[in-house]
């Protein structure tokens, strides 16, 4: 998302950076990476395409049905024909014959959810989708969406500051579906001086972004989030979460403290 322009509308200031970016983390191990048509729009896509394909074995996660019309304008758009014409699009922007994972960015209320999901199993029958996902859902629509393909993902916003989604996460790890933070890193106080976030940090010679993804990872097998970043320093930064291990006592304190 953030390889895009500022406000993750139009052209980065340095496209050519950001291919660097994507090139820099898969050189560091990252395997999967988490795109939407509406970033840039287009943009993100693109560029993944341009630093990256054919791919060898990077998973590229993307998600349709949430349009953008500027900056801080966003809309819903479920009907079946738009959501085809945006698939046939993405596959040509990522030059593939099938998309290894697609997301309903969002269900559109003025859309009967049944035809969205129908959509969608459509397009993994035709064989243009490898796997299909959720985001900003509640355990009751997954339950819906369930009946028509099955869903091996959930993407919805949590971290350490808000944990709206906690059903989901418990309903995810308990039926075998991924649960994909977005905005993963938010720890807000708990990164303040004295704070637990902090006091893990200074102990275990981390960074607060560390221990706020660290934690989540520890929180759930199924969690897998997706920290974004524009620079290549701040991507490293994000990885260095993967080897940082909470004790018990950092990972009670901050647990404690969220609730």
């Amino acid at each position: 998302m953030r390889i895009t322009g500022p406000g993750i509308w139009g052209e980065p200031a340095d496209r050519e950076q950001a291919r660097q970016v994507v090139r820099r983390a898969v050189e560091l191990g990252v395997d999967f990476i988490d795109t939407a048509d509406a970033y840039g729009p287009n943009v993100s896509e693109e560029i993944l395409a341009e630093a990256l394909h054919p791919y060898d074995g990077v998973k590229i996660a993307t998600k349709i049905g949430n349009t953008r019309q500027g900056p801080d304008q966003w809309a819903a758009v479920g009907r079946p024909e738009y959501l085809r014409q945006a698939v046939e699009l993405i596959l040509r922007r990522l030059k593939v014959d099938k998309i290894d994972l697609l997301q309903l960015h969002r269900i559109d209320a003025q859309v009967p959810a049944e035809a969205q999901f129908e959509a969608l199993a459509a397009f993994q029958a035709e064989g243009k989708v490898g796997a299909l996902g959720l985001s900003e859902v509640s355990v009751a629509e997954i339950e819906r969406a369930s009946e028509f393909f099955t869903v091996a993902t959930v993407q919805n916003r949590y971290n350490l500051t808000d944990r709206k989604s906690e059903d989901v996460l418990e309903y995810s790890e308990e039926h075998g579906i991924g649960f994909i933070p977005w905005a993963p890193i938010s720890s807000g106080q708990l990164a303040a001086p004295g704070g637990p976030v902090a006091e893990a940090a200074e102990r275990l010679g981390a960074t607060p972004s560390q221990i706020a993804l660290a934690w989540l990872l520890r929180r759930s097998p199924a969690m897998l989030p997706i920290p974004g970043t524009g620079s290549s320093a701040h991507l490293e930064e994000n990885l260095g979460a993967a080897s940082v291990r909470l004790d018990d006592e950092a990972y009670e304190s901050i647990a404690a403290a969220v609730r």
